[in-house]
């Protein structure tokens, strides 16, 4: 965990890769349960069974539960003292090069963009880089943009 002092320390760090966060095991329960949430129950995700038997060879998550994760393991990554809140304020870019089969672990890295003043905050803008663990590609590459205030 690294852990800026201020604002001010974070936007020193502007251009500098500010590490990883621990490995994340994605499980079948943790699947089955983001489908309930969202409603897709497609069979590459919730029957392995069927999905051994598809292009994976198991089930995989959902794109957008591995995008999910992104706040929990950014959190593991930095902290930044002194402020009151920090909230996702969208994403500029989102690609899942590859999937993430069912007891894969996942990790994140973050490669801090920008830090702009905004209103009574700051805009933080983040490349945050999904891998597997003995992956060749990344799972999830995403342009976040917080707001810290």
């Amino acid at each position: 965990m690294r852990t800026f002092d201020n604002i001010g320390e974070l936007e020193q760090a502007v251009g500098s890769h500010l590490g990883y966060s621990d490995w994340h095991v994605i499980t079948q329960d943790q699947i089955n349960t983001f489908a309930q949430a969202t409603g897709d129950h497609q069979w590459i995700h919730v029957d392995p069974d069927e999905a051994s038997k598809g292009p994976f060879g198991t089930t995989i998550a959902h794109g957008y539960l591995t995008l999910s994760l992104v706040p929990q393991l950014i959190w593991q990554i930095y902290d930044v003292k002194g402020i009151k809140m920090g909230v996702n304020y969208g994403a500029e870019k989102l690609r899942f090069p590859a999937p993430v089969s069912v007891d894969s672990k996942v990790r994140a890295g973050v490669e801090l963009l920008s830090v702009v003043p905004m209103g009574s905050g700051h805009k933080v803008n983040a490349l945050v880089t999904l891998e597997r663990e003995g992956g060749d590609k990344p799972v999830c590459v995403v342009e976040t943009v917080s707001i810290l205030a």
